[in-house]
Order: C-alpha cells, then sequence, then structure tokens
C-alpha cells in the first residue's frame, strides 16, 4: 500500500487513521503503545512521529510506503 503525502510530514497515529488501519485515533494509539507498529523495521511507540516522505510503516501484515 502507498500513501502520498501532501504536507512535509504526517503524524503516526494520523496516518493509521487515514489509511483506515483502525476506527479510530484511540486505536491507532492502543496499537503504537503496544508496539504494533514499524517504521522502517524498528518499533515505533511514539504516536505524534514525524512520518516522511520515503518512510515504510508495517502494522500486522499491511505494509505502508510513504511518497
Amino acid at each position: 500500500m502507498q500513501y502520498e503525502l501532501k504536507h512535509e510530514y504526517i503524524e503516526l497515529f494520523k496516518l493509521l487513521k487515514v489509511l483506515d488501519l483502525v476506527d479510530s485515533g484511540a486505536q491507532a494509539k492502543i496499537l503504537i503503545d503496544g508496539g504494533y507498529v514499524l517504521r522502517d523495521g524498528e518499533i515505533e511507540t511514539r504516536k505524534r512521529a514525524k512520518i516522511r516522505n520515503g518512510e515504510m510503516i508495517k502494522v500486522a501484515d499491511v505494509s505502508i510506503e510513504v511518497i
């Protein structure tokens, strides 16, 4: 899956919400807090991490390429 940035960055929990991987921001934050989100292969626990062009996010079996 690909996500095209419209601005300089998007916060991680907002990205999960925009892509309909979760029903709410609260669910996104729970996933991130639980260590279920990878950013470029590393566990990312910062809910408001600034995701920029060229990064890969993985949640469960869904990979997201940010372009």
